[in-house]
């Protein structure tokens, strides 16, 4: 992984959703690139265990304090605690900060679940006059998009439906089959006027055109077209196995370490570091980036990286804690911090579910429909009307992700049938799991925080990591919009339940604090670097720059201006995208001198 020895001309911070696409973006653009990651090594093609069975693992594969998605899922190192890497919290605060320890990042254990930001999501004050508008449109985003789904592979349909874009032609791969109760959820929600259509997730359903695709995103440039091509051959079909959080050996589903650096590497452009716990970055006289210090995880000693360009991508959180960490003479209050904006405006997906059983599932014929690791359908939000008349008690909207069926049981799949048959044992509770495998499903939303003075992190001064490095202190509010949010998805949920003929399981919460999950929970935290139009009122400008240091970047969830209902992955890549290119025309004018 060393094909150059001389300096990088950019340091990125981070491989996951936004340092792996800005590494492929400037590597296949003919920029020397050091990649630093702060866990370990990852090779889902050789590590993913794609075929053993619940059964083979320990406690049945189920999830734990150090794995709690579960014994099989991809993630290393890494989870909401993460030993020797402590966080801290204010009081009445109870924000859980998931981090990933490995090549790859989050990418690797997520959901796949890529949903495009709408024209409201990016003027949401302008629509209401709460939160802050975002400095581009959709329009200016759109273009990346279609590129960041063509390279990743994402399956889905174009429905023309409010605030819920469509991909450009011959840019989405078909989308599987719905499952029964997929089908039984549509035909109910249909007399609900609820929309449900097919899911857009970064799963291949059939293989990438390779020529016709690395044609479309580098027609001008050769070398990125060869690298690109010859990456996406190398990709199979998803043959709907296993879950995809266990990673992809076949490469079907988009993880960075199989979608975005392999092609980098092969640009012979691209030079990774694993194990390396960037702690600050340095400035010179002037003011400028010129480097790293970071610490080499396996012999513990400080090293430095110098290069002429600094992109953190280290996710939300850890790259405000870079920046606050950064301080020097020029920047005592951390780097690019002037605005005093750096960590604040912390947001988190709005999270709230229900369970029901549903007698018309019951003793279904055994069928194979594993299909893709998550949904096949979801529901996009349908009420923007009503929120703009004011009928509705929050401002922004949710969508729902649902599920059930009879896929592989593993630990607990029986566990909650107790209340339904009555405490029975032997021969007749095996009847009874044959009558009810299948019945039960989850309804969740995924909601809209909006931005709050309340919600933010800092460094703690009494506190470091293994590493010596000062941690980062979380404070968290949410606001009556989200709280009663979580109440309406739970209400919604159980309406849906009802209408199916169903019996909900989990108690519906009149209390928006009970409903809603714990900050942190959906693990979708953006914000703390904030773009906007003015030094005055954010860190960074709309490409992802820093106003205060030109030779800066961030390029996570960090720049997020707000946080749409839409799961951040696909709209962190499309924006590193769209800003690595514009990186790339500046060191290419000088406009970073």
């Amino acid at each position: 992984m060393m094909p150059w020895q001389d300096d990088p001309d950019v340091i990125v911070v981070g491989s996951g959703a936004g340092g792996g696409m800005a590494a492929y973006v400037l590597a296949c653009s003919g920029v020397k690139v050091l990649l630093l990651e702060a866990g370990r090594d990852y090779d889902p093609v050789t590590e993913t265990p794609m075929f053993q069975l619940p059964k083979d693992a320990p406690l049945r594969a189920a999830g734990t304090s150090d794995k709690p998605f579960g014994f099989y899922d991809a993630t290393v190192d890494g989870g909401w605690s993460v030993p020797g890497e402590p966080y801290t919290s204010a009081e009445g605060t109870n924000f859980m900060w998931w981090r990933s320890r490995m090549l790859g990042g989050r990418t690797n254990h997520w959901g796949r679940i890529s949903l495009r930001m709408g024209e409201y999501d990016f003027k949401p004050y302008s629509r209401d006059g709460l939160g802050f508008d975002w400095p581009m449109t959709y329009d200016d985003l759109a273009p990346w998009y279609d590129k960041t789904e063509m390279l990743v592979g994402v399956y889905g349909t174009n429905e023309g439906l409010e605030n819920t874009p469509d991909s450009g032609p011959e840019v989405l791969q078909p989308p599987p089959a719905p499952r029964a109760y997929e089908l039984l959820t549509k035909k109910t929600c249909d007399g609900l006027d609820i929309p449900v259509i097919p899911a857009h997730l970064a799963i291949l359903t059939e293989r990438q055109a390779a020529e016709r695709l690395s044609n479309r995103l580098w027609p001008d440039n050769g070398l990125a077209r060869r690298v690109t091509r010859e990456s996406m051959a190398s990709r199979a079909a998803c043959f709907w196995a296993t879950p995809c959080g266990r990673g992809c050996s076949i490469k079907a589903n988009f993880q960075s370490p199989t979608v975005c650096l392999p092609p980098a590497l092969a640009t012979g452009n691209l030079r990774i570091v694993t194990n390396a716990m960037v702690r600050e970055v340095t400035v010179d006289a002037g003011g400028r980036a010129n480097g790293v210090h970071y610490i080499d995880r396996e012999t513990r000693t400080d090293r430095f990286a110098s290069a002429g360009v600094v992109v953190l991508a280290a996710s939300a959180c850890e790259s405000a804690r870079i920046l606050l960490n950064s301080r020097s003479s020029s920047f005592p209050d951390g780097l690019g911090n002037g605005s005093g904006l750096v960590g604040r405006y912390l947001m988190d997906t709005v999270g709230a579910g229900v369970s029901g059983q549903i007698p018309a599932l019951e003793n279904l014929p055994r069928h194979p429909e594993e299909g893709a690791s998550a949904m096949h359908l979801y529901m996009p939000w349908w009420l923007y009307g009503e929120q703009a008349r004011g009928a509705l008690d929050f401002a922004r909207g949710y969508h729902v992700e649902f599920g059930g069926g009879q896929r592989m049981p593993g630990y607990g799949a029986f566990s909650g049938l107790e209340p339904l048959t009555e405490g029975a044992y032997g021969q007749r509770f095996k009847e009874e799991c044959r009558r009810y495998y299948g019945s039960f499903m989850y309804f969740d939303g995924r909601g809209e925080m909006i931005p709050n003075d309340d919600s933010y992190c800092e460094i703690d001064p009494d506190v470091v990591d293994q590493w010596g490095i000062p941690v980062l202190k979380f404070h968290w509010e949410w606001s009556d919009h989200e709280l009663n949010q979580a109440v309406h998805m739970q209400e919604t949920f159980a309406e849906i339940i009802d209408a199916m003929g169903g019996q909900v399981l989990s108690t519906v919460q009149t209390d928006g604090a009970r409903a809603i999950a714990a900050p942190g929970q959906i693990i979708h935290e953006v914000g703390c670097t904030r773009m906007g139009d003015s030094a005055s009122n954010s860190v960074l400008n709309q490409y992802c720059q820093s106003w205060e240091v030109p030779n800066l970047f961030v390029m996570d969830g960090g720049p997020f201006v707000s946080n749409a209902d839409k799961n951040p992955t696909l709209s962190i890549m499309a924006i590193a995208w769209r800003s690595s290119e514009y990186l790339v025309e500046q060191l290419a004018t000088g406009g970073l001198s």
